[in-house]
């Protein structure tokens, strides 16, 4: 999956809107504008951080509710 792809990807499983997500992750808005617009490629180690992150945070909600 391409970095354009992969971090719209993981911005809607949050739910969060671009800035909040910017805000969230403490990334500039420019920077994930760029990525999502396929201008600018984010660092693989970033993408993994984030989806592992995201999962993570994801998955101890659920298991939280339980």
């Amino acid at each position: 999956m391409d970095c354009q792809a992969k971090i719209k990807e993981l911005r809607e499983e949050t739910g969060l809107n671009r800035k909040a997500f910017c805000e969230k992750f403490e990334i500039p808005y420019r920077t994930v504008t760029e990525w999502e617009r396929g201008t600018r490629n984010a660092p693989d180690y970033v993408l993994r951080l984030l989806e592992y992150y995201i999962r993570t945070e994801k998955l101890l909600a659920e298991l939280g509710q339980k």
